[in-house]
């Protein structure tokens, strides 16, 4: 089995890369005929080979040197391409992707990424502690460099806001901090208003980073929070969505994360961003370009390569956008003596480029992964021999009690609704009043404002609550969709125009213990099984992106405004303005759950 503990630790090879360095020993693998990326020098450097000990670049040489001397090993000669260093994501979720870490490493090799950095925030929502350290096992069985920055709102706002299935309070930081070597950095801090109100809680958790050193990680909405967020000790953030903002964050100095991902969801935020670079001068040596999510299909169709595309495409260098994508990674958690660059004694992650800069092989720690864009024989065994299997519990997080109320009573008197409306690209949500005068049914009001109905259900097994809402400019007019994914409790949210086929999908999502499911006429149309956790599936990568990709379709069919991840994303009570909750309407600047009707 193949992990990044298999290879050993740099103190103890140091003779050994010296030796092959220096020509006295023969180094394992010599890939020959290159050209190099230098991230170091963000040059191009022709007629160039490396020479790999031990799973590590032992030396980059002219082209032909090994053989000059008379070296015994394996040679892989690469025809003039370019030899680049494996990708560095500086900021992901795993459970977007609704894969485990096994089947995820699949997809991000395919793309380049040979290291990653992961919140599993979303997991910790629903198992507290267990289920991070559950994904932790899962990371460790990936052939993937994989590393956790320890979720830090967990929940995202209080109980009086919203249930979760998990509590992590400073102490159990601390404890995962001490625990597990993969802990470097404490994840995105979402609750952004929280901190600069100076909460308690918020600011015990960044503590627990700072006293041990580590980096504190972002996420943040809003120029005028700048300023405090930035002196509460945040030193990054992926959230930049103009190049004002990011220009600001710079300034404050946070590192900035510039996401880019399928155009068509809210995850595409690069190309305004990236502005602040290519109108505003700013220096990149502190940006780097990061997924953040991404689910089964657009993993293998967006990865981080194509990321660093997008930043070439905006005007950046070849050069340095390879290195926005990784070394300036590396370097923002302190790896850059490990992965980022071909260096002397760097960890042996390489990737054979075309002169698109599109990915033909990639080598793990030495070891070829990817051939021809095609995974290897090494890395098809890797995935299917050697994948974690999730304990029972983690297939036991879906308690929802029978006939629940999904929809809002009709209003018999005139009234006030405060309705959520969505717009793309749907990270933001906005509060709208409308007034209800009575109607002889939902369908009238549905049709004059162009609404539906969304709700909230808790799923686990604490309060049975459900959260009732209008959602305005979805777009459905038939059938329901729902999912156990939605952010950040991960509690089930639906839409719908009836609650039948509400009530239908919602069964759907109990049965199969997770799930995200297109609901019409009382049938279930397509569905992606997420019984791990109510996140994950535990099958193969490809198979769950064959049902991601039908989901979609069905999705579309409905003409939802939001794409399905956007959707999940409704119920996520620390970003602006209204959001839904089991708990009821979030007025997120205030933080207060407020009535449907008034």
């Amino acid at each position: 089995m193949i992990t990044r503990f298999s290879v050993a630790p740099l103190w103890q090879m140091t003779r050994q890369l010296a030796a092959v360095a220096a020509g006295r020993t023969a180094p394992d693998l010599v890939i020959t005929g290159a050209r190099v990326l230098s991230t170091y020098t963000e040059r191009t450097l022709a007629e160039r080979e490396v020479w790999l000990s031990g799973g590590r670049i032992a030396a980059v040489k002219p082209a032909g040197k090994a053989r000059q001397i008379g070296l015994a090993t394996t040679f892989y000669d690469v025809g003039g391409g370019l030899l680049a260093p494996g990708l560095v994501d500086p900021h992901v979720h795993i459970e977007s992707s609704m894969m485990t870490a096994c089947a995820y490493a699949e997809a991000a090799l395919l793309n380049g990424t040979t290291t990653l950095f992961c919140d599993s925030h979303e997991i910790g929502n629903v198992c507290d502690t267990a289920g991070i350290e559950w994904m932790l096992e899962d990371a460790r069985q990936a052939p993937l460099n994989i590393f956790l920055t320890v979720p830090s709102t967990v929940p995202a706002t209080n109980s009086t806001l919203e249930t979760a299935g998990g509590d992590l309070t400073p102490a159990k930081v601390g404890a995962l901090f001490e625990r597990w070597p993969e802990a470097v950095a404490l994840g995105e801090k979402m609750d952004f208003i929280s901190v600069c109100l100076g909460d308690d809680r918020s600011h015990g958790l960044i503590a627990e980073a700072l006293k041990r050193g580590r980096p504190v990680c972002g996420h943040i909405y809003g120029r005028e929070f700048v300023a405090a967020y930035a002196a509460s000790g945040v030193t990054d953030t992926h959230e930049a969505i103009d190049r004002g903002i990011a220009d600001d964050f710079l300034e404050a100095g946070l590192w900035v994360f510039l996401r880019g991902g399928n155009p068509t969801t809210p995850w595409h935020s690069l190309p305004l961003a990236i502005k602040a670079i290519t109108e505003l001068g700013a220096n990149p040596k502190r940006v780097c370009v990061c997924t953040d999510d991404r689910d089964a299909d657009d993993l293998f169709l967006f990865g981080l390569d194509w990321v660093t595309r997008q930043a070439v495409a905006a005007g950046v260098k070849p050069e340095t956008a390879w290195s926005m994508g990784s070394l300036h990674g590396a370097t923002r958690y302190g790896f850059d003596g490990e992965f980022g660059a071909l260096g002397h004694s760097r960890r042996a992650d390489l990737i054979l480029l075309n002169d698109s800069l599109e990915v033909q092989n990639t080598w793990y720690g030495g070891q070829l992964m990817v051939e021809h864009r095609q995974p290897t024989p090494r890395l098809a065994e890797q995935v299917a021999k050697h994948r974690y299997r999730y304990p029972a519990e983690a297939y036991r997080t879906v308690r929802i009690a029978d006939n629940l109320q999904l929809v809002p009573t009709l209003p018999v008197a005139p009234v006030t609704a405060n309705v959520i409306r969505v717009a793309l690209p749907g990270i933001l949500t906005f509060h709208e009043r409308i007034a209800l005068p009575p109607a002889a049914s939902w369908a009238d009001h549905f049709q004059k404002h162009n609404l539906c109905f969304v709700s909230v259900v808790e799923r686990h097994g604490r309060s049975q609550r459900v959260g009732l809402g209008l959602l305005q400019d979805f777009n459905l007019k038939r059938g329901a969709v729902a999912s156990s994914v939605g952010h950040d409790a991960h509690n089930v949210i639906l839409a719908g125009t009836n609650e039948r086929d509400m009530r239908v999908a919602l069964e759907a999502i109990k049965a199969k213990q997770g799930g995200v499911v297109v609901v019409e006429e009382g049938q279930v149309v397509a569905m992606i099984e997420l019984p791990v956790a109510g996140l994950l599936s535990d099958k193969p990568a490809r198979d769950v992106q064959r049902e991601t990709i039908a989901l979609k379709r069905a999705w579309e069919a409905l003409n939802c405004a939001l794409p399905y991840m956007g959707f999940n994303l409704i119920p996520l009570s620390v970003i602006p303005e209204l959001r839904i909750t089991d708990r009821g309407l979030v007025h997120v600047t205030s933080l207060k759950v407020i009535p449907l009707f008034e």
